[in-house]
């Protein structure tokens, strides 16, 4: 007989904890190998987890709506085989501290005994930490409300948004906040002419990120209008051979994408991220498109390497993530590595949007929807009105490394790049 370890799996760079959603078998079932065992989700996407082996399992370590880290051992096989097993991860129960420096004001705390998590810090919550200046003395007197009192995401963001409002004192723990308070509240609380919906798992994570987001980065919006008359009277042109030929629907959005990578091309600081006092640009250009799921939730997985296709490629892209995204088929690197995003609001019928930033990227662009408009047009002979298709484009900046300047530049850019488009290409 051999033991083997489940472990929870590392699912992108920047992903280091998952929750148990679900798990589909208990202690003592037999399991094949690749049959689901339970689900899991990050902030980024929800994923099945598969049996790595054939056999029964002896024991589950972890709940659902536990919070585990990566790499931790989450369920353990017994199987048939003689075959030696590598040594077993240790669960997070039994981690050691995670020495990554932080910023402190005192000396760093020692763990307390008897508190096996007293002291854990998941990567994750140290990076926040780092970010929002919370030293290793001032993280230990946070209340944690995970697995044996560990201090989880949410713990921390609820912190970082008291301490928004009042200094804490070293020995004073953190005031509720009012999504806390108001949790607490029951239905009855609010009158018969209120309807209360509690938000699920992906609106709870998506609120969190649009707050942490504004509280982050200094956002500023331009506007800008573009005249895409070319392009679309070429797209209607070619739309029904596009599709007979590659056997897939041309939409507006590969085509902006286009536009987009040629001025990212032309300013690389829009396609960057800021990281303490330094400015990190990026050389990839991964493209994220904002996606409405079915259920009003929003999720934004990625083209990567978008200026190494052509349209044909990025149409596929688009179509795929797109599809995969509405069927809840998305894996979790298909959300990861985003350096820009755009979000399409035109497609709501929206005329324009003020986007919030996709932490931690510097920009977001906003596409409203195309109208035909009366408009001043110049020519040889004069100015004179004519009937146009215009859209009107936003863009939120994180100020701090981006000034109106260059926002306002590439902006003016990326709508001269769709005013300009070849009618006469082909695809």
């Amino acid at each position: 007989m051999a033991i083997v370890d489940l472990v929870m799996p590392k699912m992108g760079e920047s992903i280091m904890e998952a929750t148990i959603l679900r798990w589909h078998k208990k202690e003592g079932d037999y399991v094949k190998e690749d049959e689901m065992v339970l689900e899991i989700a990050t902030d980024k996407v929800d994923s099945e987890l598969p049996a790595t082996v054939e056999g029964q399992i002896t024991e589950i370590l972890y709940h659902e709506n536990d919070i585990v880290p990566v790499g931790t051992v989450i369920a353990r096989i017994q199987t048939s085989g003689e075959e030696s097993m590598p040594p077993a991860l240790q669960p997070a129960s039994e981690l050691p501290r995670l020495q990554e420096p932080l910023p402190s004001s005192g000396p760093e705390p020692k763990t307390q005994e008897g508190n096996s998590q007293a002291g854990f810090y998941s990567p994750l919550v140290l990076t926040i930490a780092r970010n929002e200046g919370i030293g290793l003395s001032e993280l230990e007197k946070i209340r944690g409300t995970g697995n044996e009192g560990r201090v989880t995401k949410k713990d921390l963001l609820d912190y970082v948004a008291s301490r928004k409002g009042e200094k804490i004192s070293a020995t004073q723990e953190p005031a509720a906040t009012t999504q806390e308070k108001d949790a607490e509240k029951s239905p009855s609380t609010y009158g018969s002419n209120i309807e209360v919906v509690e938000m699920d798992r992906m609106r709870r994570l998506i609120a969190d990120h649009m707050v942490r987001s504004k509280a982050t980065s200094p956002h500023v919006t331009s506007f800008s209008e573009a005249d895409v008359t070319n392009l679309v009277r070429w797209r209607e042109k070619v739309k029904g051979e596009f599709e007979k030929r590659e056997s897939e629907k041309l939409t507006y959005t590969p085509l902006f994408i286009e536009a987009l990578v040629r001025c990212i091309k032309k300013f690389p600081l829009i396609n960057s991220s800021v990281e303490g006092d330094k400015i990190l640009i990026r050389k990839e250009i991964n493209i994220g498109l904002a996606t409405a799921l079915p259920s009003g939730n929003l999720i934004v997985p990625v083209i990567r390497n978008a200026d190494q296709l052509n349209l044909v490629g990025l149409t596929r892209q688009v179509n795929a993530l797109a599809a995969a995204a509405r069927q809840g088929k998305l894996k979790p690197e298909d959300t990861q590595g985003g350096t820009f995003t755009l979000t399409n609001v035109g497609t709501f019928g929206s005329l324009m949007g003020t986007p919030i930033i996709n932490q931690p990227q510097a920009a977001v662009l906003a596409v409203g929807i195309i109208k035909k408009r009366p408009v001043v047009v110049e020519t040889p002979q004069g100015d004179s009105i004519a009937i146009r298709h215009m859209i009107y484009l936003s863009m939120s900046y994180d100020h701090r490394s981006i000034d109106g300047a260059l926002g306002a530049t590439f902006l003016s850019a990326m709508a001269t790049e769709l005013e300009h488009f070849d009618s006469s290409r082909e695809f």
